[in-house]
């Protein structure tokens, strides 16, 4: 199984946090975002990396080095994460791990999306107290363990819980999105966001929902974001212990903190 990091973004949305770095080499605990992804995914038994480079491509590669292949989008400012992706298809049809690079995450939520004893699979988080979703986080709609539906737009009375930024495909599933996201490149989807086309996928063949199992996480899109995730989310990931999978992984469970 390949791991496939997006992290062509620019991250303008952290308004100067970041100084004059792509988004994903924003530091957090003394490591950037990506190394600590890179990390987690060898530590999780994925060796083989793939990064969708974009904004300061090259400072990209001199910090990731040897650990990854590298797919360019040289057209990062004008597409969004869907592009990016559609842009490795070639490398992700034997079946991969995909992950936003702007998440912050116990190691145990990928450990457990990765076992699932299902091959086509969404991290998904719930609301810990109940309350509506905003017009920030990737809402997504769930019956029976599977997601129906995914869209920033979905009313927030309409979510079951929202999109982590990591999601699994299986080798038939990985070729099944590949086809979906040309689709949507040939329609002129370029600035979609991925989760479109695993919408699209669900609606063809069953994307399971593997619930985050009350460990902390967060993304990271704006200052308080990243405040945050210092501040409270990578405390709560370095305190907490990780578990074993357990009986039922994809049940229901409740984040700490939560994003997108």
């Amino acid at each position: 199984m390949k791991g496939i990091i997006l992290a062509a973004g620019k991250g303008s949305r952290l308004n100067g946090t970041l100084g004059d770095k792509p988004k994903c080499l924003l530091r957090v605990g003394g490591r950037s975002l990506i190394e600590r992804q890179i990390e987690t995914l060898h530590r999780a038994g994925i060796d083989d990396i793939v990064v969708v480079v974009g904004c300061g491509a090259d400072r990209v590669r001199r910090e990731c080095g040897l650990d990854a292949t590298y797919v360019e989008n040289t057209r990062f400012a004008q597409t969004n994460s869907l592009y990016s992706l559609w842009l490795a298809r070639h490398l992700l049809l034997d079946g991969f791990v995909v992950m936003n690079c702007d998440v912050v995450f116990h190691a145990q939520m990928l450990t457990d999306l990765i076992t699932a004893r299902h091959a086509d699979a969404l991290l998904v988080g719930y609301q810990e107290d109940g309350g509506p979703f905003g017009d920030e986080e990737m809402k997504v709609k769930i019956r029976r363990g599977l997601v129906v539906d995914i869209s920033k737009t979905m009313a927030p009375d309409d979510a079951d819980g929202e999109n982590v930024g990591i999601v699994k495909f299986g080798t038939e599933g990985a070729h099944i999105l590949a086809d979906l996201l040309d689709e949507r490149i040939t329609n002129g989807g370029v600035r979609d966001w991925a989760p479109r086309a695993f919408g699209d996928f669900a609606k063809l063949r069953p994307l399971h929902a593997v619930g985050t199992r009350g460990y902390p996480w967060t993304e990271i899109d704006f200052p308080e974001d990243y405040e945050r995730a210092v501040r409270d989310v990578l405390p709560a990931i370095e305190e907490t212990p990780r578990r074993g999978r357990g009986s039922r992984p994809d049940t229901i469970a409740l984040p700490i903190a939560s994003g997108e």
